[in-house]
């Protein structure tokens, strides 16, 4: 039996591989060495409903190169403030793959997977386990719907 820390219940976190999908492309048409493709793993990220997006620090968006894409006014727990999208974030979470723009943290904060990934790529919540729940997509059942 696992004993939780009482800070840590009723939170989900998960791990997650970020690939600049702007090198990879790059990679595949021949432009870019395969091992020139910057990415990087993430463990123990903060799934957050209460986050819009992917949302990681400025070292982890460097260390991507990931391209700004614009500015926008965000709200936070210290109220509302501005900060950069970027572009070409391809991610990988429990075998789910997806590319998102993402959201710059002010103040080098912990990452966090916001709803929007977690919706695209079919992942739910369950928080009485703690984890994320793979939804289905087979020919008999989908989460994907037109």
């Amino acid at each position: 039996m696992q004993v939780q820390d009482k800070n840590q219940m009723g939170k989900v976190f998960t791990n997650i591989t970020i690939i600049n999908n702007a090198d990879q492309i790059l990679a595949e048409a021949g432009f870019l060495a395969e091992e020139q493709v910057r990415s990087v793993t993430l463990e123990n990220v903060l799934v957050d409903t209460g986050a819009t997006t992917l949302c990681l620090p400025a070292e982890i968006i460097a260390k991507l190169g990931l391209r700004v894409l614009k500015e926008v006014d965000v709200v936070t727990a210290m109220g509302i403030g501005t900060t950069r999208v970027f572009q070409d974030a391809k991610i990988n979470v429990d075998g789910r793959e997806g590319t998102f723009e993402c959201l710059e943290l002010p103040g080098g904060k912990n990452p966090l997977l916001g709803v929007i990934p977690l919706e695209a790529l079919g992942l739910e919540l369950d928080l009485k386990n703690q984890h994320l729940k793979v939804l289905p997509i087979s020919p008999t059942e989908t989460y994907l719907t037109i």
